[in-house]
């Protein structure tokens, strides 16, 4: 079976800080692509995230160039729990 990628919009409520970027991105929403491998079993398919893109800047950033960055997904992870702790 192949693989897929899924699309979602994450929102951050507070600036935040990627992995190898030295200055934080603003608060708003995002574009997250997720690269999904199947997980094949007994009764049911299920999908297994295995690589994650944001796309920079904002979705509410104006003539602004996009950019599509690999980000590691439990990285991510830590990015918006921190956010939702802090709002």
């Amino acid at each position: 079976m192949n693989n897929r990628t899924t699309q979602t919009v994450i929102c951050f409520s507070s600036p935040f800080l990627l992995p190898g970027f030295e200055a934080p991105q603003p608060a708003g929403d995002y574009r997250v692509d997720y690269d999904e491998e199947p997980l094949e079993g007994a009764f049911r398919l299920a999908w297994r995230r295995i690589a994650a893109f944001i796309y920079l800047p904002a979705i509410a950033m104006q003539g602004s160039a996009r950019q599509m960055v690999p980000i590691n997904i439990s990285d991510l992870e830590a990015i918006l729990e921190k956010d939702h702790q802090q709002s």
